[in-house]
This record gives structure tokens, sequence and C-alpha cells, in this order.
């Protein structure tokens, strides 16, 4: 969206948002597996997270 707008400034609060989006996931992921029955194995079925054949 911020290429599209053409914001400098959009972009570079996206630029900063993406690792800190993926930092949360990878927390959520250790806490799931912590505390929740079956999560590790429906992570092996599931294998991407976000974004379908890239992560």
């Amino acid at each position: 969206m911020p290429l599209v707008l053409a914001s400098p400034w959009s972009f570079l609060i996206m630029l900063l948002y993406i690792p800190i989006i993926a930092k949360r996931i990878r927390n959520e992921e250790v806490v799931l597996e912590q505390g929740l029955e079956g999560y590790t194995e429906y992570k092996q079925k599931v294998r991407y997270k976000v974004i379908p054949f890239v992560w």
C-alpha cells in the first residue's frame, strides 16, 4: 500500500512494522506450543504461517 500511495513515510513505517510482526509471530508460536496440546503436530501439517509458498 505505501508504494501505491507513493508515501515515503508510510513505506518507512511498513519497513519497521514487518520485523515487529515477524517477532510477534515467532513468540506466539512458542506460547502456543507450550500451552496448546496438538499444536506441534498442527505446525508440521501446515507449513506456511502467513504467505503461502513463502513463509
